[in-house]
């Protein structure tokens, strides 16, 4: 259908926005993670070599602090991407009977942004910020927390930091079961960032789940579950991997100038 309507572009529409906006969203999110986890870990043992092994509380308060902060860079980001790709979806749902016909509202993501701004303020920006963080919350603590415990796991002991091999593996298992864990939040999210571009269905994040569960089941809330865990696992093991490489590279150029 997307085809037939938009062509092959179709399938990438939205993209430019997280496209130019990855590279800082990830090095914040990864770096949040790392630097409070090792902040934890130095207060919880003075020094965080002192440690017998990685504490779950420590790794579990990085990646709450992580959720957080993510929907505070992301929750934009997300929210222009929704728009840009539902706004050609048929004008009949929202004029309530009128002939069915596409209707783009927005010119581009700037153009985007100047509406969304125009019409609804600053925190119009951050619509759906609270389904957001139900969903970025405790997906980042099935993101991070497989990926240590795995990676750890399937690298030799006699290594200091994880395999390449071994990061791939672990941050794509990772990504899998947490697109997978955070499928019903994300939903939520996305019906509530989508709606708003013709009219204003839900009037917050319970009133999207009773309306969604009400009209379409319990199953709505598990709908794309399969694209998200398939997607996960390459992304997460690409992200994961190109990690742990620049951290490598980072650390040795650092020795050699030390020295």
């Amino acid at each position: 259908m997307v085809y037939k309507r938009e062509r092959v572009f179709g399938f990438f529409k939205g993209m430019s926005f997280p496209l130019a906006s990855i590279a800082i969203y990830n090095s914040v999110v990864f770096g949040v993670f790392s630097n409070t986890q090792r902040f934890l870990s130095k207060c919880r043992c003075g020094e965080p070599e002192a440690g017998t092994g990685r504490s779950l509380s420590d790794l579990l308060l990085a990646s709450m602090l992580t959720g957080v902060v993510s929907v505070g860079l992301g929750g934009p980001v997300e929210l222009i991407k929704i728009r840009l790709q539902m706004q050609t979806q048929p004008f009949r749902e929202a004029s309530h009977g009128l002939k069915s016909r596409a209707v783009a509202a927005y010119q581009g993501p700037v153009h985007c942004i100047a509406t969304i701004v125009q019409m609804e303020g600053l925190t119009g920006l951050y619509r759906g910020a609270s389904a957001m963080l139900l969903r970025d919350i405790p997906g980042y603590c099935f993101y991070f927390i497989p990926y240590v415990f795995l990676s750890e796991w399937i690298t030799p002991e006699a290594c200091t930091g994880p395999s390449p091999y071994a990061a791939w593996l672990a941050g794509g298992i990772a990504g899998a079961i947490s697109w997978g864990t955070a499928t019903p939040m994300d939903v939520v999210k996305s019906r509530i960032q989508a709606d708003g571009v013709y009219l204003n269905k839900y009037r917050g994040v319970m009133d999207c789940i009773s309306q969604s569960y009400r009209q379409e089941g319990f199953k709505v809330f598990f709908r794309g579950i399969t694209v998200n865990a398939v997607r996960g696992f390459p992304m997460s093991a690409a992200m994961f991997l190109g990690y742990e490489l620049s951290l490598k590279a980072l650390r040795g150029e650092h020795t050699v100038r030390s020295e």
